[in-house]
């Protein structure tokens, strides 16, 4: 298990794929991830097989509260780029609904931050996120992400299109 101060990250367990499941589906969640369509558990099951077990480009977690052992929310580096060492940083606290907080998803983006640029050597971090989603807009900009760009209309929701938002960090210590 990988440490923070109010977290731990730890690999997903198949006993973990039924509360992920739940939380994945909720609407005011899936409202802001690029797979918005409600998952059953086959599809959970496919996603765990295919990319947290047998994709090397793909390093997800549980995240776990550290005085209770609790399973709160996942994050992980997706769509991992070897050659230019960069990934796609994805995050959410599914624990009391909380999305995205200021103690444990900060906490566990710093880990998974420290993980990508210090364990497996990355350049670069990016996240791509939708404008509708101000929770984690202000999230990776008190990470010290950077704005890099925008797609216009790239996200048909509530019956308006929406713009993507692109946000960087680069590993300054290499």
């Amino acid at each position: 298990m990988i440490k923070g101060d109010y977290i731990g990250l730890r690999a997903i367990e198949k006993k973990d794929l039924n509360k992920l499941l739940e939380w994945r589906n909720k609407p005011e969640f899936r409202l802001f991830f690029r797979e918005y369509r409600e998952l059953g558990t086959d599809n959970q099951l496919q996603w765990y097989e295919k990319f947290v077990l047998n994709d090397p480009n793909t390093k997800m977690f549980a995240i776990v509260e550290l005085k209770t052992n609790e399973l709160i929310g996942a994050c992980g580096l997706c769509y991992i780029d070897w050659v230019n060492r960069n990934a796609d940083f994805s995050i959410y606290i599914g624990k009391d609904d909380l999305y995205i907080d200021g103690i444990y998803a900060i906490d566990a983006a710093k880990v998974m931050e420290k993980y990508g640029f210090e364990e497996l050597n990355l350049h670069r971090l990016w996240a791509e996120i939708y404008s509708i989603d101000e929770k984690k807009i202000k999230f990776f900009k008190e990470l010290q992400f950077v704005k890099e760009g925008q797609f216009k209309e790239t996200l048909w929701t509530r019956g308006r299109w929406v713009d993507s938002l692109f946000y960087g960090k680069l590993n300054r210590n290499v």
